[in-house]
């Protein structure tokens, strides 16, 4: 009878060696992968992902050791809580999507705080002036933003364009090039609204352009897109604007190269050409300003604030025509008369 409790006490000396055992095992298992916190790592949480897929994800990547037990810790962590402190939260995970940077040194506590807040790794997207949807979709597209197609098609979003008043068949001109941090994975249609909203709030800087009804912003969208291609100095860009604004008023045609390049690019899909030809002056096309007098039906590019105010606000002047004097420089002189624009063409000619 004597051995009963010596057979008794085994058990539970074994009972408590195999806790303690468990216990060790499973605290190794919670623990952080590094002792020492090293290099962060890139880790992306996408839309609608579950708590076990990120559980799968983290352990591929080698931030945590044991999937299981991070799932389990994110569906009842009061109970890892009591067991492990520290190492694990009290509160129930709550999943955002958005990229984070991790490091092997986190514990569990770390890694769920930082997945849960949301925070997100803004990329730096700068938009030139003078870009049009097509390239400024690519420009998205190589910073692994959204696809260039998708965006193509948002900017020709109807029911999108309405609510913003806008008249024309696309988000052309209104697309406000500018430095955006965006975020990977962003839709074609966040970045689209993004870049038009940005437009009507920059411009309300720009005096009387707010007034303006929405067949006279569209008009000026338009001549601010051409001037935007025009110019090369920024204190040309308003006597640009004057001399399409006097060649409008008197039923002249623009005679923009712009406009050409356009119709080249964008319409014909053809390479950017060194130069215009005489005999792509004669490409019929209702962008053609060669051959059409008055504004082409839409914005030819995505102007910035000079070339918006320049066409808001042109200054009165005489002139008529402009030509380029100084190519390096990309200055111009202007004229009034035809004879006057031949002498500097002479004059320009030689330089």
């Amino acid at each position: 009878m004597k051995k009963a409790p010596k057979i008794f006490l085994s058990i539970i000396g074994i009972i408590l060696l195999l806790l303690i055992g468990g216990y060790v095992y499973l605290y190794s298992q919670i623990s952080p992968v590094s002792q020492t916190a090293s290099s962060d790592v890139r880790f992306e949480v996408s839309q609608g992902e579950s708590v076990r897929t990120i559980a799968a994800h983290l352990e591929e990547a080698g931030l945590i050791k044991n999937q299981t037990l991070f799932y389990y810790s994110m569906r009842f962590p009061s109970v890892f809580k009591i067991l492990f402190g520290s190492q694990t939260s009290d509160s129930t995970f709550v999943l955002k999507s958005g990229i984070y940077h991790l490091n092997y040194g986190m514990t569990y506590a770390q890694i769920t705080q930082n997945l849960a807040s949301g925070q997100q790794e803004y990329i730096k997207v700068s938009i030139p002036e003078g870009k049009t949807i097509s390239q400024i979709g690519n420009i998205l597209e190589e910073a692994g933003i959204c696809n260039a197609l998708d965006f193509k098609a948002e900017c020709s979003n109807k029911s999108m364009l309405k609510a913003r008043g806008i008249n024309g068949e696309n988000a052309e001109g209104f697309l406000f090039p500018d430095t955006y941090f965006l975020t990977s994975g962003m839709s074609a249609q966040q970045v689209c609204e993004l870049m038009i909203d940005t437009f009507f709030e920059k411009i309300s800087t720009i005096p009387g352009m707010s007034e303006l009804s929405s067949d006279e912003l569209y008009e000026t969208v338009i001549l601010a897109s051409i001037v935007e291609r025009e110019y090369r100095v920024e204190d040309e860009a308003p006597l640009i604007a004057s001399v399409f604004k006097n060649r409008l008023r008197h039923n002249i045609g623009l005679y923009s190269c712009a406009t050409i390049v356009y119709i080249i690019t964008e319409i014909e899909g053809r390479p950017h050409p060194d130069r215009v030809l005489l005999e792509d002056t004669k490409i019929d096309s209702p962008y053609n300003t060669y051959k059409w007098a008055g504004l082409p039906p839409g914005p030819i590019s995505n102007p910035g604030l000079v070339a918006l105010e320049a066409a808001a606000n042109p200054p009165k002047t005489d002139y008529y025509f402009f030509q380029v004097v100084d190519a390096q420089a990309g200055r111009h002189v202007f004229t009034t008369t035809f004879d006057e624009h031949k002498a500097s063409h002479n004059l320009s000619t030689k330089n």
